[in-house]
């Protein structure tokens, strides 16, 4: 009784069938490989390379999904700094009245609304001191004595950074010297006679 499968031994054309004709070309691949031992030096340079630059491609992957969740979080920040000033004010006016109670709540409210702004990165700007363009903005000029020039004076709107992103630079009122008038009645543009 002969087998429906083929056997390995059947020739079709003066050829071998199966797996053994298939493996023919392995042992020349092999045969080959050791004729030229420096295409596996070359194959594991390229290898090595591959690896190097799927690693730095990871690392930027990384770094871009980072900066963009912190972007995310400032621009979401920035929305709510309204929120935060109204805020502000309502905890001035909520200390002025009488109640007590309602003042209270409020403060509470709000420092729990700042706390948690804070443990996002919010922090508030300083706004004492020496005027500094990069994190103040002059809303006006006042002239004050004994003041040097640029000291600022008043905080109109305070200013907020996420980490070190400026978010919105402090509103400030700034200083600015009283002009001295000149002795004996005469201005800078009067003409000598």
């Amino acid at each position: 009784m002969k087998d429906d499968n083929p056997s390995f031994d059947d020739k079709k054309d003066g050829k071998k069938a199966g797996p053994a004709a298939e493996g023919d070309a392995a042992p020349q691949a092999v045969e080959k490989a050791v004729q030229r031992p420096d295409d596996s030096a070359e194959l594991k340079e390229r290898m090595l390379r591959l690896a190097a630059e799927f690693d730095n491609y990871k690392k930027r992957t990384m770094k871009d999904i980072g900066d963009a969740k912190e972007l995310g979080k400032a621009e979401m920040l920035k929305s709510m700094l309204n929120i935060v000033d109204e805020f502000d004010l309502m905890l001035v006016s909520a200390v002025k009245s009488d109640d007590k109670a309602l003042a209270k709540g409020v403060e509470l409210l709000y420092s729990n609304f700042m706390d948690a702004l804070k443990r996002n990165g919010l922090r508030e700007i300083e706004a004492t001191g020496k005027f500094d363009p990069y994190r103040h903005e002059i809303m006006m000029v006042r002239e004050e004595d004994g003041k040097e020039d640029g000291h600022i004076l008043e905080v109109i709107k305070k200013g907020y950074a996420l980490n070190d992103r400026m978010l919105r630079p402090a509103a400030v009122i700034v200083a600015r010297p009283k002009a001295q008038e000149a002795e004996g009645g005469k201005g800078e543009h009067e003409e000598d006679e």
